[in-house]
């Protein structure tokens, strides 16, 4: 018998590279225990990228709801990709996982700059957004299989076990990732630098990791490509870091148009107000129109939507107050939202008012219609009037602990006013919803009256008659009406804009617009009886009942839909 020749016996027994013992500069027990370091830092920095991407692209483009099913639809999916292609590294697991978590600190630091910027100067982010997601999805997903590799390299332990140990700790990892982005990251660095900062410390975990505790098993050639690559990446997110400021400057200024004079990011929104530098001329002395040559109008964005501009609000405010205080008492007055001190200064208007309480979820729109000289001016110093209080916190949770107050419900309102961001934008759902006015119908009294913004009534119709059924759905009779104001492409974003073109002089109020045109803006008035639209002498003289507009010129069905609950919203379908 002829046995067989040796080099294949040799050949035939040699372990595979992916397996053989790594050459360690530490016992292998703290090899170990590094390494399941590096995939919980790695863990948090793949979660805050992934966050990082729903909370831009909900500010950028809108419906949370659907930009974070996108998001994740796609980082899954590609994660799935990713831990496939990872099988033709594992016998390079070293070399590859460097140059896998280098790739991803460059991807996802950057996600957020690029994505920004896409939308500042070419006007969209949805592919980049897809993009984004299927690159660091793949990367994420690379990243387990290599360690899987890597951690049997260091000590060798039955599959399950080391399955279980980096699992573990990838979702302790997550959970701290999770955490930090929106309590510490975001509101400390904001949302270019904090991305940024994850990337460098994302970098740094994967080349300690390679470059230190795997060096030994590196060639000369890999271990200076490493370090080229990482030395590379790092000065790019350290010059990303540098400029973060300036090109925030820039994008913000191709976004609206003009320079930020205010830009902060609350704990609840980004607020950026431009134009209207203040005095007698900026805001146009409270008159709601700018003078000529005052420069640019006073301009209010929350999150990206104008919520005031100084040359159209007015006819906004008027529409909104006007005919539920006209409509019977109004001596005490609720106002949800309003932190502007827009709608404040209508209703301080009327004398009768002995009380006007505002409640307003971010305090920093509070602050800066208290003390920005151009929105002070424009709301004509509202809140600093005694009959005012303003309130900080969510309408629905303040609502709902009024009838909890000791067992004694407080003194109820005669005008309820909800000066509340479009029911389109998923953060509003609630506060559009049948209970949120299952809570606000307790607040009136028996004659009073609640008037509520209720978006477009042409261009998003089916939104529109969703909160006329909702009110309905309450045991409220409602009428709604409608004035010109919107532009005709409203599905873009503004929330409050004006349609362009001249308006009639000595108008106070916005522009007409054609008859055909969707440029309006809706409101809703409620109350137990039907009520009356009964219009103060300087309304618009544009507002209209949408109940006589002529057959066929709103679509039916919508008169008759369901109502939108917290369990089944139907403002985002």
């Amino acid at each position: 018998m002829i046995d067989p020749p040796e080099p294949l016996v040799v050949g035939a027994l040699r372990p595979p590279e992916a397996l053989t013992p790594a050459r360690l500069p530490v016992p292998s027990g703290l090899g170990r225990l590094l390494v399941l370091a590096a995939v919980f830092v790695c863990a948090a920095c793949g979660l805050v990228y992934e966050l990082e991407l729903v909370a831009l692209a909900s500010y950028l483009i809108g419906d949370s709801v659907t930009q974070a099913s996108v998001v994740l639809s796609f980082m899954v999916f590609a994660m799935g990709v990713g831990a496939l292609l990872a099988k033709r590294l594992r016998c390079r697991a070293a070399v590859g996982f460097g140059v896998v978590e280098a790739v991803l600190a460059l991807v996802g630091g950057g996600s957020a700059m690029a994505l920004y910027a896409c939308f500042a100067w070419f006007g969209q982010s949805r592919i980049a957004l897809v993009a984004f997601s299927l690159g660091i999805g793949v990367l994420i997903g690379a990243e387990i299989p290599l360690l899987m590799t890597l951690i049997q390299r260091v000590r060798r332990q039955d599959a399950g076990g080391a399955v279980a140990d980096l699992f573990a700790a990838d979702y302790v990892g997550a959970l701290v990732g999770g955490l930090a982005f929106p309590f510490l990251l975001l509101p400390c660095l904001g949302q270019l630098t904090g991305a940024l900062v994850t990337g460098a410390v994302n970098l740094l975990a994967g080349a300690a990791l390679v470059l230190w505790l795997f060096g030994r098993d590196l060639t000369p050639r890999a271990r200076w490509a490493l370090v080229g690559l990482n030395v590379l990446v790092l000065a790019l997110l350290l010059a990303g870091m540098a400029l973060a400021g300036p090109f925030e400057q820039a994008a913000r200024r191709a976004v609206y148009g003009a320079p930020a004079r205010v830009a902060e990011q609350t704990g609840v929104q980004e607020v950026v107000l431009i134009g209207g530098a203040g005095g007698p001329h900026g805001a146009g002395a409270g008159s709601g129109r700018g003078r000529k040559g005052s420069g640019s109008p006073l301009e209010l964005f929350l999150d990206g939507r104008l919520k005031v501009s100084s040359e159209t609000e007015r006819g906004y405010h008027q529409a909104l107050v006007g005919p539920a205080m006209a409509g019977g008492p109004h001596a005490r007055v609720l106002v949800l939202g309003g932190g502007d001190g827009l709608a404040a200064r209508e209703l301080l208007r009327y004398r009768s008012v002995r009380s006007v309480t505002v409640v307003e979820i971010d305090p920093e729109v509070v602050r800066l219609a208290r003390t920005d000289p151009g929105l002070s001016a424009l709301n004509r110093h509202a809140f600093a009037d005694p009959r005012v209080r303003v309130v900080t916190g969510d309408a629905f949770d303040w609502l709902r602990r009024q009838g909890r107050s000791g067992g004694r419900r407080p003194a109820p309102y005669d005008v309820i006013v909800s000066d509340l961001p479009d029911p389109g934008i998923t953060a509003s759902t609630k506060l559009y919803s049948q209970e949120f006015y299952g809570l606000t119908a307790r607040m009136l009294t028996g004659g009073g009256r609640l008037v509520v913004h209720a978006g477009p009534p042409r261009a998003r119709a089916a939104t529109f008659w969703t909160v006329v059924a909702t009110l309905r759905s309450v045991g409220l009779d409602t009428l709604p009406y409608r004035v010109p104001g919107r532009r005709p492409d409203f599905s873009g974003g503004p929330d409050r804009a004006l349609a362009p073109g001249p308006r009639p002089d000595g108008a106070g109020g916005p522009a007409a617009l054609p008859s055909d045109g969707a440029g309006y803006w809706g409101f809703v008035l409620a109350a137990r009886r039907p009520p009356r639209l009964v219009v103060a002498p300087d309304a618009p003289s544009t507002l209209v009942p949408l109940s006589v507009l002529r057959a066929g010129r709103l679509p039916q069905p919508h008169r008759s839909g369901p109502p939108s609950t917290l369990m089944h919203p139907r403002y985002l379908q």
